[in-house]
């Protein structure tokens, strides 16, 4: 009986599942003119002369280097042209990439005829590719000497949609994209990486980041858990008006989680003696406020290794007990 049951569940999850309406297709072939036929790139070049000093990648291939031995030239592009040809240039009759041709998803699945492997192989599943974002919005292939044949250098072509992110690069600490050094691919792909941020990495972004940030990898015998957790608990990696990345100048961003311990929060009994108003000749005694004053300013000054120590508390090594409380 609860055999049954359970088949008779799973029948009707089955069910429910194929009757609700699925996502935009991210790639699609698109539909070519019927009964049209292959004819070869010289004859596209008989009206396209301009074409015919064309040197990019896609017009060197040779057929054994296309999946499936699919046509090669500006007919692998954009499909057998013989109707196009008859009809005199009837641009309804071939595969046309620019503004009220082919859409987004219909393009890429030309392109990923074959960009399927590598960075490209998860794009249906993408941000970009769930957003209708078409290749050949960053991508121009005639005429275009630009690496990855991209109509924009980067990081200025990302930056043409993601004026948020281009914002906190101008923050006093950001990472060096706007100076050069490195590119918004270096963390994130495009083509299909991980989540909504497109990271490369399907694991924790601190896999990426201990890339370049190798002496916080550790192990240390005393690890500080948001660290191991996330590097964004803490830091906000495309810019930030605090030091370091983080999201919060301290001690307040260290304060989120260790509440104002004993340090702060100590009341001093050292008494010390201090010029009286208005007579400096003579002093009056006066609880000196040096916890205060000393523990709620940066809690780096005593714990400078806070992504991990092999002392307790991450303290400064060879500080002695007195910082190791």
């Amino acid at each position: 009986m609860l055999k049954k049951g359970i088949a008779v569940f799973a029948g009707a999850l089955l069910l429910f599942g194929c009757t609700q309406p699925s996502h935009k297709e991210a790639v699609k072939a698109p539909e070519v003119a019927p009964g049209a036929t292959y004819q070869g790139s010289a004859a596209c070049l008989e009206c396209h002369e301009d074409m015919a000093a064309e040197r990019n990648v896609h017009m060197k291939l040779a057929s054994f280097e296309v999946p499936q031995g699919e046509q090669v030239g500006c007919e692998g592009c954009h499909g057998p042209g013989s109707a196009h040809i008859d009809g005199e240039g009837d641009t309804s009759k071939i595969l046309r990439f620019s503004e009220g041709g082919l859409e987004p998803e219909e393009v890429a699945g030309v392109c990923t005829t074959c960009h399927q492997v590598g960075d490209h192989m998860n794009w249906p599943g993408s941000a970009h590719a769930e957003n209708d974002v078409s290749c050949t919005k960053c991508h121009k292939v005639h005429g275009n000497h630009g690496q990855a044949l991209l109509v924009r250098k980067e990081p200025d072509l990302c930056a043409s949609c993601h004026q948020d992110v281009v914002a906190q690069g101008y923050f006093a600490s950001h990472h060096p994209v706007k100076e050069g050094k490195m590119g918004c691919s270096d963390c994130h792909n495009v083509h299909g990486g991980f989540g909504v941020s497109m990271l490369r990495t399907d694991e924790r972004p601190n896999d990426l980041c201990l890339n370049c940030h190798t002496r916080y990898q550790g192990p240390f015998v005393f690890e500080h858990d948001p660290v191991v957790e996330d590097c964004m608990i803490c830091h906000e990696p495309h810019g930030t008006v605090a030091n370091n990345l983080l999201r919060q100048q301290e001690p307040f961003i260290c304060l989120q989680c260790h509440e104002a311990h004993f340090h702060s929060a100590r009341a001093s009994n050292n008494v010390i003696d201090v010029p009286a108003p208005g007579d400096p000749a003579n002093t009056i005694a006066a609880t000196d406020h040096g916890f205060t004053k000393s523990f709620m300013t940066k809690c780096t000054q005593c714990h400078s290794q806070v992504h991990g120590s092999d002392l307790p508390s991450q303290t400064v090594p060879g500080a002695g007990a007195g910082l190791t409380r």
